[in-house]
């Protein structure tokens, strides 16, 4: 608002101009990983996600039995509980900003990123999971990929999470059961792929179909 009472013109249609939609040539898939974020369709790599809360478990146990053996309220557990805290945040704020790194990566280089509408919730109370999903952050990684999209004209497509991207061979659509300790695609027409570069590629393939559709 000027001296005068009137709202600025200008700061208006700064900030609520409508972002054009980008036509959409470049398109990758991504196949969650949790052993490196996740698996490009473009080329297989792995994000090589620095596992940030993992790195720390040792030192963070050890603080946090030192806080167990302190008398809670006193002056010594209040030092003890702040330095806890703090590796904790450390912890968080590395894998917050190696997240938000990714994502404009992929939102500058690509016109729509597609994904599987996973229940990461479910996934991590599975047996054995609930720690890696928790240090992965694709929750907060897919929440930051969406807006950068977004303001960008771009996409974030989602396929179904009942899709078949790990039983069917990217090359010829034949499917096979796969079991979880595979990690390597073999189909009968020849096909031989790394498990998870396989299923980005699917997923990939029917992102395209959707965007075909709408």
């Amino acid at each position: 608002m000027t001296s005068s009472g009137k709202y600025d013109v200008s700061i208006l249609t700064e900030y609520d101009r409508e972002v054009k939609n980008k036509e959409i040539k470049t398109v990758v898939g991504l196949d969650f990983a949790m052993n490196g974020l996740f698996v490009g369709s473009e080329t297989g790599k792995r994000a090589n996600y620095p596992r940030f809360y993992r790195q720390m478990l040792d030192k963070l146990a050890i603080e946090q039995r030192k806080l167990s053996r302190k008398k809670k309220g006193s002056s010594n557990w209040n030092k003890q509980r702040i330095r806890v805290a703090k590796i904790q945040e450390k912890a968080a704020n590395q894998r917050k900003n190696f997240l938000h790194h990714k994502s404009k990566e992929l939102a500058s280089d690509f016109d729509a990123v597609v994904i599987e509408d996973l229940d990461m919730k479910a996934m991590s109370q599975a047996l054995k999971f609930g720690r890696s999903i928790s240090d992965n952050g694709w929750g907060i990684f897919t929440s930051f990929l969406k807006y950068k999209l977004k303001e960008r004209g771009k996409q974030l497509v989602k396929i179904d999470k009942w899709f078949p991207s790990t039983k069917k061979c990217s090359c010829c659509g034949a499917k096979r059961p796969m079991k979880l300790s595979e990690r390597i695609y073999e189909c009968p027409c020849g096909h031989v792929a790394d498990r998870d570069y396989n299923s980005a590629i699917n997923i990939r393939n029917e992102g395209l179909r959707l965007l075909s559709l709408s």
